[in-house]
C-alpha cells in the first residue's frame, strides 16, 4: 500500500488571529470568525449552532450532531459571552446564531467562506487560510498549542475538538508530557479575559 503524505495543517499565530478578527467591517462577520476560533468548531458545526445551544451560566456551547453524529460541549469564551447581548440585540437572529439572508435559516457555507476570504484580504497575512484553519489554530500555533500554551492538557484538547482518537489530536500538537488543567478558550487570553 502506498503511504499517504502527512502534512501539518496551516495555523495562525495569536497576533494573526487578532488581525483576522478585527478585519471584517460588520459585527456579524467579526463575531462569526471569533466564535469559530474560540470554540474550535468545524464550519458545519458553527453553521448549526442555535441560540438555545449557548449556556452562559455554565459557559458552554452545545454542538449537536457534529462529525460522526456525536453531540458534545465546547467552551463558551468569556470574551464571546460578554459581547453576546450586543450581537443578539443588533442582529436579532431567530433560531441560529449565524443566520443567512432568510431569518431562521442557517448561513450558507459559501457565505462563511466569503467572510474569511474577505477578512483575509484586509490583512497582511500571507498564509493559505480557510475556516478550518481557525480550528487548527485553536489547537495549534508554531507547533505548540494556543490551548497548550495556556496550560490545557492534550486530553482536554482532544475532547474539545471532538476527536474520538487521541492520535488525531497528537498528530499536529507535537507534545509529549502535559499536566492536566481546566480548559478555557484561547480567545479569552488573546484579549486578556
Amino acid at each position: 500500500m502506498i503511504k499517504k503524505e502527512k502534512k501539518l495543517p496551516e495555523v495562525l499565530s495569536k497576533e494573526e488571529c487578532k488581525k483576522l478578527f478585527k478585519a471584517p467591517r460588520t459585527l456579524k462577520h467579526r463575531f462569526l470568525l471569533s466564535f469559530a476560533y474560540s470554540a474550535g468548531l468545524r464550519m458545519n458545526e458553527l453553521r448549526h449552532i442555535r441560540i438555545s445551544d449557548l449556556d452562559t451560566d455554565r459557559m458552554q456551547v452545545r454542538v449537536r450532531q457534529g462529525k460522526g453524529k456525536k453531540d458534545r460541549y465546547v467552551i463558551l469564551s468569556r470574551f464571546i459571552a460578554s459581547r453576546l447581548p450586543q450581537y443578539l440585540k443588533e442582529l436579532q437572529p431567530q433560531v441560529y446564531l449565524f443566520e443567512g439572508q432568510t431569518p431562521g435559516q442557517v448561513m450558507g457555507e459559501r457565505s462563511i467562506q466569503y467572510v474569511i476570504t474577505e477578512a483575509l484580504q484586509k490583512t497582511d497575512i500571507q498564509k493559505s487560510v480557510s475556516m478550518h484553519t481557525l480550528r487548527h489554530s485553536f489547537a495549534t500555533a508554531r507547533r505548540t498549542a494556543h490551548l497548550l500554551e495556556d496550560g490545557v492538557d492534550i486530553y482536554t484538547i482532544q475532547h474539545l475538538l471532538g476527536h474520538s482518537q487521541l492520535s488525531t489530536t497528537i498528530m499536529y500538537l507535537h507534545i509529549a508530557q502535559v499536566i492536566p488543567k481546566v480548559g478555557r478558550s484561547p480567545l479569552d487570553t488573546l484579549y486578556g479575559f
